[in-house]
């Protein structure tokens, strides 16, 4: 009981952004029971949050060790490898760029549905010098994938890829289908910072704020 009401604690207070609090309460759960897998999956996530890339590493590996087919493990991994890859000298990232690929790869053969891993693998493609395995093909594979799995999503990284490569009008066409079906305030946003900052039109920005508001 006393390890439950602390994971419960430790849970709030992680919620609330106390990472430091939750931390000792999560590793006492891990004392009484070392296999609590959501107690080691929140301290993993703390970790990534201190940026302490190679401690997260260390508990999501734990995780994937423990339940190989988890698919958020494997995308986890790959994440934290890739935030650990633009600190570390280019020779040591580029020897890291197959292992965060593969990562975001195997999320998606487990659960072929991985939102996440793909958005991850299109701004890995899109980061990479075509030397080294970056594709804009392969980024807008990833981005059609996307469309099938969840329209908002595939428009929204279209209109990434296009803004990414300075294609601003073609950028603009994708974002006003995302936010036509989604109506958010991600889709508001990526349109309306594509009017303000890059195709410098502040009032299509301002015609599209005032509607927004509207809803």
């Amino acid at each position: 009981m006393v390890s439950q009401s602390n994971f419960e604690t430790a849970e709030k207070l992680f919620e609330a952004g106390k990472y430091a609090q939750a931390v000792p309460l999560f590793e006492s759960v891990l004392k009484t029971n070392p296999n609590d897998l959501k107690a080691l999956e929140f301290l993993g996530d703390i970790a990534g949050k201190q940026k302490q890339w190679d401690k997260a590493l260390g508990y999501y590996n734990k995780l994937k060790k423990a339940k190989p087919n988890e698919a958020d493990y494997h995308y986890k991994c790959g994440g934290v490898m890739g935030m650990k890859a633009k600190e570390v000298n280019k020779f040591k990232a580029l020897g890291m760029i197959g292992d965060i690929r593969s990562s975001f790869e195997k999320a998606i053969a487990i659960e072929p549905k991985h939102i996440d891993a793909r958005w991850a693998l299109i701004e890995l493609n899109l980061q990479l010098p075509g030397i080294v395995g970056g594709s804009q093909s392969k980024a807008i594979q990833y981005s059609n994938e996307l469309l099938k799995i969840s329209p908002v999503d595939g428009y929204l990284s279209r209109g990434h890829i296009e803004e990414y490569f300075d294609r601003y009008s073609a950028a603009e066409i994708q974002y006003k289908k995302a936010h036509e079906i989604g109506n958010s305030k991600v889709t508001f946003q990526k349109l309306y910072q594509l009017y303000l900052k890059k195709l410098n039109n502040p009032k299509k920005a301002q015609e599209l704020k005032v509607q927004f508001e509207k809803n």
